[in-house]
């Protein structure tokens, strides 16, 4: 079993969208017309999406943390230096992981 999509909310949908497009590579899928709020659908890969849509007065829980609500996703590690310059580029912000692994994050 995996997931068929995971749902982000924002009030910021084509930010939101430019943002993980331009730093993270995803691709644009073909979204229904029949939604009621502005929505984008992203491919994650292997059958799996990311669903970005507008909630009016979404804010960030302070509960999303390391220990908290978050989305993990799998990169190839060669690509982590040119990820990260990506990821600042496109206006994102590198968070410390809050407790050491043998593996980069």
């Amino acid at each position: 079993m995996h997931f068929a999509h995971v749902t982000l909310p924002t009030q910021h949908v084509e930010r939101t969208c430019e943002f993980l497009v331009k730093a993270l590579g995803l691709t644009l899928l073909p979204t229904p017309r029949n939604s009621p709020v502005p929505v984008y659908w992203l491919d994650l890969g292997g059958g799996q999406e990311l669903h970005v849509f507008y909630v009016a007065g979404f804010e960030v829980s302070p509960f999303e943390s390391e220990f908290g609500r978050h989305i993990a996703l799998l990169h190839p590690v060669a690509d982590f230096p040119a990820i990260k310059e990506r990821v600042i580029a496109a206006g994102g912000l590198l968070v410390e992981s809050e407790r050491a692994t043998p593996f980069e994050r």
